[in-house]
């Protein structure tokens, strides 16, 4: 499992299903008192069922920083997060509605790191295994609840925790929903709330269900978080419910503005010639065509993001074919049009070839000098086929492949920017122009 899914997987278990607040005396056996604090001593349930909860790790303010920055990252890359309103400066019990495992990273991401968000987290699965108890603790602040018996103690376990300033996130659901409407509340959020004496917060989230489907992928889609005022002490179950489903019809998606321009491009970009333009064009500049490759990349990739890995791929192609093809034709004599090229080029390139034969390729991303230009050096030069396209397959990777990569993140963080694309392509080509031409006269 990815980074982003682990993460994404942590909203499960702030699932609860609580059974009640009343203990009936004589109601099975209780184990020892495993501590004594304020409130409710918590109690070890002998034979019970699920694995027996481990102690919380003292919280950390630099981890809480560390974990926010994190999933702002994840959630900026895959749409965005937008949040309204915000915490009571005090602890506080905060209950969200719950559609997504996305619903963690969203809170995570959008409560303030002071408050130390802690988040819910099921005993009989994220805690099972030393390894799946370090995952949920370090990515997601979790702290283990029991679901089938143990489950108010290990509540009342951190009254101490919101009496110190952190924030407890529950899903007073007890399961994700699948209709987009929010279901009845159980009472456990609001009996801890008033055990530890701080309000509780309702707080809607939007578009967690689209960016990770229940039983679905994850894609692209902007999240929101609306966090509401604190109920009063009096709130119910139901007063609660209301509430986070007020705000969670008050945060409706927005259709995001996009630009014409950006949807023609990214429809050909996605389409069956997406790859054979790129391999067309990146071939072509390595026999005679003036525009690098890599302008290409910059246009299509940031039109469409998730086509970046394969169009870099289709244009390192079509560039060693295309070099590969120079070269055997300088090598027989041919000699093709090569426009803003300069002899000085040329000079450079055939001494470093004389130098380093076709290892003299590994200059080329890095000073200015076009591919075609090394491609028919080498033909004339005589160097080998085999070695020049291993040599070229290093040079031209490491430089297309990064290229395409960093366009299509910059087309993933700037995706709520889409609508400016336009303006985006022609900054983008004028400064090609400005580099262009500055390399061209360092060169004469």
């Amino acid at each position: 499992m990815g980074a982003a899914a682990v993460a994404f997987a942590a909203g499960g278990p702030g699932d609860l299903r609580e059974r009640g607040t009343r203990r009936r005396r004589g109601a099975g056996r209780r184990g020892p008192v495993l501590g004594r604090g304020r409130g409710r001593g918590r109690r070890a349930v002998s034979g019970g069922p699920g694995p027996a909860p481990v102690p919380a790790l003292a919280p950390s303010r630099f981890g809480a920083v560390l974990r926010r920055a994190l999933w702002w990252v994840v959630l900026t890359v895959t749409g965005g997060v937008r949040r309204r309103g915000q915490l009571p400066p005090r602890g506080c019990v905060v209950v969200a509605n719950h559609s997504s495992h996305a619903d963690t990273a969203a809170l995570l991401a959008a409560l303030d790191a002071r408050h130390r968000p802690a988040i819910g987290a099921a005993a009989d699965y994220w805690f099972a295994s030393p390894w799946r108890r370090r995952v949920c603790r370090i990515l997601a602040a979790g702290f283990p609840v029991r679901r089938t018996g143990g489950g108010m103690d290990d509540l009342m376990s951190m009254t101490d925790g919101l009496r110190a300033g952190r924030a407890v996130v529950l899903f007073p659901e007890g399961t994700r929903g699948a209709d987009g409407t929010v279901g009845a509340f159980h009472r456990g959020a609001l009996v801890l709330a008033e055990r530890a004496g701080v309000p509780v917060v309702p707080v809607g989230i939007t578009g967690t269900d689209r960016l990770l489907p229940k039983h679905g992928r994850l894609r692209s889609s902007t999240v929101r978080v609306r966090i509401g005022e604190p109920l009063p002490p009096s709130a119910t179950a139901e007063d609660a419910r209301a509430a986070v489903a007020a705000l969670h019809g008050g945060t409706a998606p927005e259709a995001p503005r996009d630009s014409p321009v950006r949807r023609r491009v990214a429809a050909v970009a996605l389409s069956r010639w997406g790859l054979p333009l790129a391999f067309a064009w990146a071939c072509a500049e390595a026999l005679s065509w003036p525009l690098m490759p890599e302008l290409l990349l910059g246009i299509a990739c940031v039109a469409a993001p998730r086509a970046a890995p394969r169009l870099s791929l289709a244009a390192l192609a079509g560039s060693l074919a295309g070099g590969l093809l120079a070269l055997q034709l300088a090598n027989t004599g041919h000699q093709l049009p090569a426009p803003l090229t300069t002899d000085r080029m040329r000079a450079e390139v055939r001494h470093q070839l004389a130098v380093e034969s076709a290892s003299a390729v590994r200059h080329q991303p890095w000073n200015g000098v076009p591919f075609k230009v090394y491609a028919a050096e080498a033909g004339r030069a005589g160097v080998p086929a085999g070695d020049w396209l291993a040599e070229s397959a290093r040079a031209r990777g490491s430089r297309t492949l990064t290229v395409g990569l960093f366009f299509g993140t910059l087309g993933l963080l700037l995706h709520r920017l889409r609508r400016h694309y336009g303006a985006y392509v022609a900054l983008l080509g004028a400064g090609f122009a400005v580099g262009l031409s500055l390399v061209v006269a360092g060169w004469s």
